[in-house]
């Protein structure tokens, strides 16, 4: 006969088999969890808040569920969750969107177009577009790739050209040919900022990105939405770029604190 575990074991049990299951999505809800793991949805919720005020996870109800949090690292090496520029950077994006109401995306690389990891567009009367986690969008034509492409270290650079020359998406082309590519790069560089492809649809609409640099590479890039009929555009350069490079900064230093 085997004996009964004890309760603080069974408790244990279920609380790395609900953490081993959060890890496997970048967003869990509740019924997902219930689906995979068996365990009771009141159980479940009860760990989960537990998970969360230990720091192990983080409740995203704009996004519908849970996910990993940055503590996670204390356990394993085997983090995979948001980066950790992704975590600090959505307090900054939330209240930076709350005072001026035009909507932030948070974008990381992804082998050769930059993805949509956060974004306050749910949280933003006047934006443009529905919905974009989990977009990927071009290193060459958009405003957050460009920012990405631009001030990522040269030989990133030219790794990153090397691969998106072989593309057979329509918006990795060369703009005319690798040293006009260059060109349109390092005036990027200059000004501090980047901006979307004018011919890239919506017309209607533009973005302004600026990169998240620490340790000497591209974090990440932050970037704005804006309805172009809105903001003069030398309104948008002497007023918003500085906010935005400004945040990117406070993102920077939150996600140095969290490691």
């Amino acid at each position: 006969m085997t004996p009964p575990r004890p309760l603080k074991v069974e408790a244990a049990a279920r609380t790395l088999v609900l953490l081993e299951e959060l890890n496997r999505h970048r967003v869990a809800s509740i019924l997902l969890l219930h689906r995979a793991t068996g365990l009771p949805k009141s159980t479940i919720v009860r760990l989960m808040k537990s998970l969360c005020a230990m720091g192990y996870a983080v409740n995203d109800r704009r996004q519908g569920g849970y996910a990993v949090a940055s503590r996670v690292k204390s356990l394993s090496n085997g983090f995979h969750g948001d980066p950790l520029v992704v975590e600090a950077a959505r307090p900054w994006a939330l209240a930076f969107t709350a005072q001026y109401h035009w909507p932030l995306a948070i974008g990381v690389l992804d082998v050769t177009s930059v993805m949509v990891r956060f974004s306050t567009i749910p949280d933003s009367p006047v934006s443009p577009f529905h919905g974009t986690i989990n977009m990927h969008l071009s290193l060459l034509r958009r405003a957050l790739g460009r920012a990405y492409l631009a001030f990522c270290p040269a030989e990133e650079r030219s790794m990153l050209l090397d691969l998106l020359a072989r593309s057979k998406e329509p918006e990795d082309g060369l703009i005319v040919d690798r040293k006009r590519t260059l060109s349109l790069l390092s005036s990027i560089r200059k000004q501090g900022f980047a901006e979307r492809d004018p011919t890239v649809e919506p017309r209607s609409s533009g973005t302004i990105a600026v990169p998240i640099l620490g340790n000497g590479k591209v974090l990440a890039t932050v970037g704005m939405s804006y309805f172009i009929s809105a903001i003069d555009r030398q309104d948008l350069i002497k007023r918003y770029v500085p906010l935005l490079q400004n945040l990117a900064d406070n993102v920077a230093a939150s996600a140095e604190a969290l490691r």
